[in-house]
This record gives C-alpha cells, sequence and structure tokens, in this order.
C-alpha cells in the first residue's frame, strides 16, 4: 500500500503561469475560447476528448510527443482523466487548473475511467495514477464558474453520509475485506467533514469566498483521509457506485454532481433514513437535483441484481436491495426518482395532472354560482374579520408539534457518526449506523 500525499496547491492567477517547459494541454473548446489568452503556455499538442474512454486516453499517452515534458490540465472531466493517464504513462510532471470546484477529482491519485468488459458493457475502472504534481487555483476563474458548477464539489463531502451508512452496514455482515475494515476513529473525522459542509452549503452557493475556500478544505481533507486509509469507504457507497454505472450509460453529459446528488438521496433512503437535509445542503450549493432521468435509474435497479453478480463492486445496501420491494419503491419516491410501471411519468407529475382535471369542474361551477353569491344574505362578523398578519399569521396556521414514534428512522445528519462510531470496529453488531 502506498500513501500518497496531495498535489502541491498553489493560489495565483493564471497570467502568472510562466512555464518554459515544452507542453501538452488538456482542455475543452469552451474552456479555451475563455481562458487561452490568459495563460502563455509553450505548446507542442492540444487535445479536447469529449469522451471519459480508456481506450483513448491510452492512445493519448502512447502517442504523446517526445519533447513534451509536462502534461497540462485545464477545466475537469473527461481532460482531467485523460491527462492523470497521459502523465502518469509517461511519467511527466502533471499541472491541472479547476475552472470550479466541480469534484475531488484534481486531487485524488487516481483516475476514474470507462471501458468495455468481455460482454461489451461499458464499466468503470479506478487506475492509480499518483496525484498531480501541482494544482493551480485562480479564485478569479473559480468565483466566474456557472452557478450549478461552482460548488458543485459539495457532493463529494456530503457523499461522506451514505459512505458511511454502507461502509457500516458492509461491517456488520462481514463483508469488509482487511485491507477496508471499519476504522472508527475514520467515521468519525469524516462525519464532521461532512457536517462542515453541509453547514456551509448557503455560503457555497452564493461564491462567497469564505464558503469557497471552505470547501477546497474538506475537498482536500476528504482526498487525504482515503489516502491515508488506502481506500475510499469513508466517502464512496453505493451513491458512488450508482452514480458510475449510470454514468457509463449517460449520453446527455450530466455533470458529476448531478448524477451523484440524486444518487445519495436514493441510498439514504434506502437506509430508511430522510435525506430532506442532504437534499436541502445540496440545491443550496447550487446542485441541480432534477437532470438524472428516473427511467434511467428505474431500468437500472431493475437489473442491478444482474448487475451485482457480474461486477467485484464494494459491498453497500446495493447488494441486498430488492427491485420489486415496496421499501424500494419508496426510497425511490423519497429521492424524486421514482416512475409509475410501463410509463416514464413520475407519480408527482399523474398527480398534479389529476388534481387539475379534477379541479376544472369545480372552478367552473364556482365561476357559474357568482351571481347567487352576490344576491346572498351578507356574511357573518367572523367571516368578515380582516386576515392575520406578521407574528398573528404563524400562530394561526402552525400545528401543535407531533411527537414522533421512538421507532422513527432519524434523519441523515453526519453529527452522530462520531458516538455511533464509538463501540470500535464492531463489525458484527445490529445497529444501523446514523451518520
Amino acid at each position: 500500500m502506498t500513501v500518497w500525499p496531495l498535489p502541491r496547491i498553489s493560489f495565483r492567477e493564471l497570467g502568472s503561469i510562466q512555464e518554459k517547459r515544452p507542453v501538452a494541454l488538456l482542455t475543452t473548446e469552451q474552456t479555451w475560447a475563455i481562458l487561452g489568452s490568459q495563460i502563455a503556455l509553450p505548446l507542442v499538442i492540444q487535445a479536447e476528448p469529449e469522451r471519459v474512454d480508456l481506450d483513448l486516453f491510452e492512445y493519448l499517452a502512447a502517442h504523446l510527443p517526445s519533447q513534451v515534458e509536462a502534461v497540462y490540465v485545464i477545466g475537469q472531466g473527461a481532460p482531467l482523466e485523460a491527462g492523470k493517464i497521459v502523465a502518469s504513462r509517461n511519467n511527466v510532471p502533471l499541472i491541472v487548473v479547476p475552472t470550479a470546484l466541480e469534484s475531488d477529482a484534481p486531487y485524488k491519485a487516481t483516475a476514474t475511467v470507462y471501458k468495455k468488459d468481455e460482454d461489451g458493457q461499458i464499466v468503470s475502472q479506478t487506475i492509480e495514477t499518483g496525484p498531480a504534481t501541482e494544482v493551480i487555483i485562480d479564485w478569479d476563474v473559480i468565483k466566474a464558474a456557472p452557478d450549478s458548477l461552482r460548488g458543485a464539489g459539495i457532493v463529494d463531502v456530503i457523499s461522506i453520509i451514505t459512505g458511511l451508512l454502507d461502509w457500516r452496514y458492509a461491517a456488520q455482515r462481514g463483508k469488509n475485506p482487511p485491507e477496508q475494515r471499519f476504522t472508527p476513529w475514520a467515521a468519525s473525522v469524516a462525519a464532521g467533514l461532512a457536517a462542515h459542509a453541509i453547514k456551509s452549503a448557503p455560503a457555497i452557493g452564493e461564491g462567497k469566498p469564505a464558503g469557497l475556500r471552505t470547501l477546497l478544505d474538506l475537498l482536500m481533507e476528504i482526498t487525504q483521509l482515503g489516502n491515508q486509509l488506502g481506500h475510499t469507504r469513508v466517502q464512496e457507497g453505493g451513491e458512488h457506485l450508482l452514480a458510475e454505472a449510470l454514468a457509463a450509460q449517460d449520453t446527455h453529459k450530466l455533470s458529476h454532481a448531478e448524477i451523484v446528488g440524486p444518487c445519495i438521496l436514493l441510498v439514504s433512503a434506502l437506509h430508511g433514513q430522510d435525506p430532506a437535509s442532504l437534499r436541502d445542503a445540496m440545491e443550496s450549493a447550487g446542485v441541480k437535483l432534477d437532470r438524472l432521468r428516473a427511467p434511467d435509474v428505474q431500468s437500472f435497479i431493475d437489473n442491478l441484481p444482474e448487475y451485482v453478480g457480474m461486477h467485484a463492486l464494494p459491498y453497500s445496501i446495493l447488494n441486498d436491495l430488492d427491485p420489486l420491494a415496496e421499501d424500494t419503491a419508496q426510497a425511490l419516491r423519497t429521492a424524486g426518482l421514482a416512475i409509475l410501471p410501463g410509463t416514464w411519468q413520475s407519480p408527482d407529475l399523474v398527480i398534479e395532472e389529476v388534481e387539475e382535471e379534477a379541479a376544472a369542474p369545480v372552478v367552473q361551477a364556482q365561476a357559474e354560482a357568482e351571481p347567487a353569491v352576490e344576491e346572498a344574505a351578507p356574511p357573518d362578523e367572523e367571516a368578515t374579520r380582516p386576515e392575520p398578519t406578521g407574528a398573528a399569521a404563524e400562530a394561526a396556521i402552525v400545528p401543535e408539534q407531533e411527537t414522533l414514534p421512538e421507532d422513527a428512522p432519524r434523519e441523515a445528519v453526519p453529527n452522530g457518526a462520531a458516538s455511533d462510531a464509538a463501540g470500535d470496529d464492531d463489525e458484527a453488531k445490529g445497529s444501523s449506523p446514523t451518520v
């Protein structure tokens, strides 16, 4: 096992980069059109990969011109994963310039790629490449990113919640291999990071400098914790496994967060948790949770037992999921990913349509009855009183607080992970973690 360090992180403007080495650049056409005039690089070759494909990346690595002495990546997504492979295969320095705090990928010592397996199915693969030599953060570039991408990396911190639930779930069933043994102190540290991400979500979404710097620190902290443990179970559970499988089939080019975010809600619900606070935090940070198509998720869930049997995945609640069970259907509804059988319509949409249809004749009847109302006797004094405002209005509409039953599931907030993890490894304990 190798304990990788983080890349060197430097904070400076793109215009301050004075690169003398011959460079290979990996970016996108759109990114280069915006930032190309701000950075002077002695380019030998430039590529703009649009898909995360291992064969393509290996081709780029094998055909890198021999005079190239450094690889630069500007942006994230496919160019970043390609840059890791190209630099690693050719043993040259890798310099990454993120254009948003979109994920933890720039700081990781691995590349996530997709390839076809023996059956022709597209599957994900994690390749150890070592960390980038340097990650350059230009805050002006980060702040100029679209709101939905600027702080989207929060999903890779909030996924600690479901990651810990699945890690502990596997431990209780004796399914963690020795090298991924449940580690209470690591769970406690990670839970604190997730709690801080949730607290900072509004500032991250507003693009406040302090909020963005906090997110960057959290991304680096969780990456380093994974480096030290030698695995990513502390932050990656069924939500990332599901997201990677869906991303492999994605033809709409959704962002990392747009796929992972809804999967966090689903896996949280599968564990019997209420993901409302996680949804609120991600939406506050600008993450779009309505881009993932429910029929795609339903199709994958229907074939999940076969998929799990074909791939050696880290053990999670997905291993024991029954696609036809009511709790699975309820979890899909809670996550906003349910569809009616044999259709691509969500139950909520159909309910709205039915309500509108049912309301139409009522509205028409009311309109027809208006003249009669005008001729009727005046209403009583109680009905003519003005509507309450301010605090009086709140008091009028706030119901009495209900007492939850003792067996009601607690909300998936990270603060409880430290106390829950205090039982040391407890691989065989039966209590479910609330993280």
